[in-house]
C-alpha cells in the first residue's frame, strides 16, 4: 500500500531524513515512534504529499506521488490519503457536519450523498447528537472523533495520523486509540501513527523506530 525509497530530506544545512526506506501492507496499523526532532512529521508529511522530499521515492497505492503535479496532487491527496492531526485542525466557524463534507465537496462528489455519509460516519462514532454543534462546543474527544470523520469522508485508502492522541485525556486516550483498529478492522484501512504514545504504539501491527533521521529496527 505504502512504498518509501531512500527518502531525503534538508533544511538548510540540517539533514532530516538520511536515507529512509520502508513498507506498509494493506490493512495494516504501524506506529512510528522516535525522540523529538527524530524525522517523524517531516517523514509523514512526505508520505502524505504535503511536502517534498530532497531525493527518493514514494509510492501510494501503486501510484508514485513525485510524479504527480499540482492539480494531480492535490486531487490525489484528496481522494486517496486522510489526515489526522494533534490539534484537530477544524474549521471553527463550520459545524461538525460542515466540516467533514468539506473534503467531499472539494472532491465535487454528490452534496447530497457526501451529506448523507458524514452523518452515517458522525454515527459510527458516536456523535449523532452533536452534528449542529461548532468545535468550540465539542469536547477535546469529540472534535479528535469529527476529525476522523472528516478523514474517512472521501473513503481513502490510508490514514495518516500525526500525534492523535497527544492531546487527549487518558479516557479520550483509549477510546481513540480502539477507534482507529476499529477502523482497520471495519473499513479496511492502512494506518500509519506517528506517536509518542507507548500505548499506542505498542497496539499497532508494527512499530517502526526512527533515529536522527534513519530506521534502527
Amino acid at each position: 500500500m505504502i512504498k518509501a525509497e531512500n527518502i531525503t530530506k534538508s533544511y538548510g544545512n540540517l539533514q532530516v531524513l538520511k536515507g529512509i526506506s520502508l513498507e506498509v501492507k494493506p490493512a495494516e496499523v504501524v506506529s512510528i515512534v522516535g525522540s523529538s526532532g527524530a524525522g517523524k512529521t517531516t517523514l509523514l508529511q512526505i508520505l502524505g504529499t504535503l511536502s517534498k522530499q530532497d531525493s527518493g521515492t514514494v509510492t501510494i497505492n501503486g501510484i508514485q506521488t513525485d510524479k504527480l503535479i499540482n492539480n494531480q496532487l492535490a486531487r490525489f491527496r484528496n481522494l486517496n490519503i486522510g489526515f489526522v492531526f494533534q490539534f484537530h485542525q477544524l474549521l471553527p466557524e463550520f459545524t461538525a457536519l460542515e466540516n467533514v463534507c468539506i473534503p467531499g465537496f472539494i472532491a465535487r462528489y454528490d452534496p447530497g450523498k457526501v451529506e448523507k455519509k458524514a452523518k452515517e460516519l458522525l454515527d459510527f462514532l458516536g456523535l449523532s447528537g452533536r452534528l449542529e454543534h461548532k468545535p468550540a462546543e465539542l469536547s477535546g474527544g469529540e472534535q479528535q472523533r469529527v476529525a476522523v470523520a472528516r478523514a474517512l469522508i472521501n473513503d481513502p485508502a490510508v490514514i495518516l495520523a500525526d500525534e492523535p492522541s497527544g492531546n487527549l485525556d487518558t479516557e479520550n486516550k483509549q477510546e481513540l486509540h480502539q477507534l482507529f483498529f476499529d477502523l482497520r478492522d471495519e473499513f479496511k484501512k492502512t494506518l500509519v501513527i506517528v506517536t509518542h504514545d507507548r500505548e499506542l504504539a505498542k497496539l499497532a501491527d508494527r512499530i517502526i523506530k526512527i533515529k536522527d533521521g534513519i530506521v534502527v529496527n
